[in-house]
């Protein structure tokens, strides 16, 4: 995963509460295991049942940040939802409140999800496309009138999108240690390391 770095760009408006993971992603696109190529699919049955579905509208298609309403990810545990939001090309989303699950697989990928007071998010619905910067080392948002308002995010989550660590990286990390134990544990079968 690339390193989170600040962003800055327009906003999309989706004035919704509680969308849920099936919204995001809906089931039926849910039968690939890579993690890329989903973007296509994000709001899918909003898209077909809506002549004018707002983030279709071109001043939005490619803005980097999602401003949406509480409790946003609620449902199933779907990492395809954060998967296909990342992949349809955005870096950030922002509102009042996320469903614990799906923040936690938005922070494994680098998608980064930004907790605001509701009247800070209805500003951002209301502005958009306005253009934000939201930096995660200062942990702010520069709303589009200069006014800089900070959030609170998770100190180790943070470090690694900061890093652009995954799980992966982060076991890696541990390599040495990993490579030590497995030189001196006593086993009965054969060996994982190499024999060359």
């Amino acid at each position: 995963m690339e390193p989170f770095e600040t962003v800055t760009g327009a906003t999309a408006p989706l004035d919704r509460a509680n969308v849920d993971t099936d919204q995001i992603m809906p089931k039926e696109f849910l039968k690939r295991i890579e993690r890329t190529g989903f973007g296509q699919f994000v709001f899918h049955n909003w898209r077909e049942e809506e002549d004018d579905f707002v983030l279709e509208r071109p001043e939005f298609r490619d803005a980097p940040i999602l401003v949406t309403g509480p409790n946003f990810g609620s449902g199933s545990s779907r990492e395809h939802a954060p998967w296909g939001l990342q992949d349809w090309g955005y870096k950030v989303v922002i509102a009042p409140s996320f469903a614990d699950i799906f923040r936690s697989n938005c922070g494994k990928i680098g998608l980064l999800t930004v907790a605001l007071p509701e009247a800070d998010v209805r500003e951002l619905l209301d502005a958009a496309p306005a253009a934000i910067t939201v930096s995660l080392e200062d942990r702010t948002v520069t709303m589009p009138d200069g006014r800089v308002v900070a959030f609170a995010f998770d100190d180790k989550v943070r470090e690694n999108l900061l890093n652009g660590w995954d799980d992966i990286a982060l076991t890696l990390l541990r390599e040495d240690r990993i490579a030590e134990y497995e030189a001196t544990r006593e086993r009965q079968g054969p060996s994982t390391l190499s024999l060359g």
